[in-house]
């Protein structure tokens, strides 16, 4: 089984693998790297948005350089204050090669009020990267793993939103 995924991230692209392995055989995942249209640090809609666009210019430079592949797929984190407070999670889009599209979400874990304006001017990952004194967290075990003492990492977070967004997949008939 054929996969595009919309970047070159080493945590993310395992995340999508333990997934799909989970339901599937012979898996193989390609990271390309494409555009999200949205902002260094995606926050509320655009997270979403951004991992929608990472599909469409996956599925462009498909076409462009005719690779065939079963599944497209990305994945967009960022901020989101939806349910009154700040938190971090990540969106993942799945598009198979018929357009059917599904999404799926991460847990989401807090973020401190007092870093929200740094974040925003510059990204989340370069923040938790001063605070942690960590250097590129976001494409090892990302700065959660610091945040429960390497209990949850950038990959599960990862896996997890892509498991949600399989249900649709795995279950099909429930959509149609």
């Amino acid at each position: 089984m054929k996969i595009l995924m919309g970047t070159k991230n080493p945590g993310k692209i395992e995340g999508a693998r333990r997934a799909f392995e989970k339901y599937f055989d012979n898996i193989e995942i390609e990271g390309i790297s494409v555009e999200s249209e949205v902002g260094n640090q995606p926050v509320n809609e655009e997270i979403l948005q951004g991992a929608k666009n990472r599909v469409k210019n996956l599925k462009k430079y498909a076409i462009k350089n005719n690779i065939q592949v079963d599944f497209y797929v990305s994945s967009e984190a960022g901020i989101t204050n939806s349910l009154g407070e700040w938190i971090d999670i990540n969106a993942v889009i799945i598009e198979d090669r018929n357009g059917f599209q599904s999404f799926g979400t991460s847990q989401g874990f807090p973020i401190p009020d007092k870093y929200i304006d740094e974040i925003k001017e510059t990204e989340l990952g370069k923040v938790m990267d001063r605070i942690f004194k960590g250097k590129e967290l976001g494409k090892g075990k990302g700065g959660i793993s610091f945040l429960t003492k390497d209990e949850v990492t950038r990959i599960d977070l990862t896996r997890n939103a892509f498991i949600m967004a399989l249900t649709r997949f795995i279950n099909e008939d429930l959509w149609k």
